[in-house]
């Protein structure tokens, strides 16, 4: 049986790991044929190490990272902890990205607020981690145009809750800057957390209706088997 290993950045927040678990069980019931587990790179466990060390040597697994963008985890934590195991017949899954599937999510989520794609008079604001490497950041900004693509919003932008500029604050001034009356937070994350809940301070003070992260949704669970069957597709054919 082939093995799916679900890898999560981990976090203090008991929510996070709660997500984690509920996208790994939406996964196992989609496909019976794989074994799903949990690792996580830090603060939860079990830990990808142990987890590398438990699978024995007969087991074909995939690491499949769930993480949105391909920053300093899914480029050197998880291949470091990979060669730590020795593990050097594991392959590693791509990073979700900024697949359509996971654009869609947002789109609902923002439903769930009762957005409509035809006002006008609407700013949406993409929040999302940011990274130190520029090129991640460039593409964790492809999310807003994709978002409002045939929208009649006033306006869309991205803003990074952490590190770079700009600020959710610098963002959502901007977005009112070129026509937006009303603003809406569209948060690019995975799960809620500490960092979700600052931006929702931030908003609930601002009085700015923000959205729910992307959880457990079924299209999350469908982008991480896809990157998953790449990946054992590309261990084949090597």
């Amino acid at each position: 049986m082939r093995t799916l290993v679900l890898t999560a950045h981990g976090s203090k927040d008991p929510r996070s790991a709660a997500n984690v678990r509920a996208v790994a069980t939406q996964i196992a019931r989609m496909r019976r044929d794989l074994e799903v587990r949990i690792a996580f790179l830090e603060q939860n466990s079990p830990s990808l190490v142990d987890v590398l060390a438990g699978l024995g040597d007969t087991r074909q697994a995939v690491i499949s990272p769930l993480l949105l963008a391909r920053a300093y985890h899914a480029r050197i934590d998880i291949p470091k902890q990979i060669a730590r195991a020795g593990e050097h017949g594991v392959r590693q899954a791509d990073v979700l990205g900024e697949d359509d599937r996971l654009v869609a999510v947002l789109r609902q989520r923002l439903g769930e607020l009762g957005v409509s794609a035809h006002d006008g008079t609407l700013g949406v604001l993409v929040v999302a981690i940011g990274s130190s490497d520029i090129a991640v950041n460039a593409r964790t900004a492809t999310v807003a145009a994709k978002l409002a693509a045939g929208t009649q919003w006033a306006a869309a932008a991205t803003a990074f809750a952490t590190g770079p500029e700009p600020s959710v604050a610098a963002s959502a001034d901007q977005l009112r800057r070129r026509g937006a009356r009303q603003l809406v937070i569209a948060p690019w994350f995975l799960a809620p957390g500490r960092v979700t809940d600052r931006v929702w301070t931030y908003a609930r003070h601002a009085g700015i209706a923000m959205a729910r992260p992307l959880g457990a949704h079924r299209l999350v669970a469908e982008t991480v088997l896809d990157r998953f069957e790449y990946a054992t597709a590309d261990q084949a054919a090597a």
